[in-house]
């Protein structure tokens, strides 16, 4: 239980390679907050958590070797949090900037294409804020967390 079968340090470098792949796969495939997400990406996370396990602990399965790889990860999001908050241009590479899905009823659908973004979706959003259709939106705005913003026109 307490005895490890790889070096402990090998715990926080493989930590740290895995989280860094996987910050960046999520980042690359677009925005999406936990309560957008389709079952199909719940399902997808749930298992790169699996697949990625044994990358990380590397076969031991030890106590210390979890609370070593449980504490590597939450050292690294604390400090991927304190360095976006410190510097916004790796905020921009981490988090991503707003994106202009729609201005003065305009829709730029290659943003709405490269942040994989349905109509169906867009359209969900334009109805919450009560749009009926794209003519009536002064802006609409795909925000860091996935979320979008509309705003009528007046």
């Amino acid at each position: 239980m307490f005895n490890l079968s790889i070096p402990w340090w090998t715990f926080i470098i493989r930590g740290v390679v895995v989280y860094g792949f996987i910050l960046v796969l999520l980042r690359l495939t677009g925005k999406r907050q936990i309560g957008q997400m389709a079952p199909f990406d719940l399902v997808l996370l749930l298992l790169i958590s699996n697949t990625v396990q044994n990358s990380m602990n590397g076969g031991d399965n030890s106590l210390i070797g979890g609370l070593i790889s449980a504490a590597t990860l939450l050292i690294l999001n604390f400090a991927v949090a304190q360095l976006t908050f410190k510097n916004k241009r790796l905020a921009n590479i981490v988090e991503g900037r707003p994106e202009v899905i729609i201005h003065d009823g305009i829709l730029y659908s290659d943003v709405l294409k490269s942040e994989k973004i349905t109509h169906e979706e867009l359209e969900s959003a334009l109805r919450q804020a009560g749009c009926n259709s794209i003519s009536e939106v002064h802006f609409a705005i795909l925000e860091n967390n996935g979320t979008i913003t509309v705003k009528k026109k007046i």
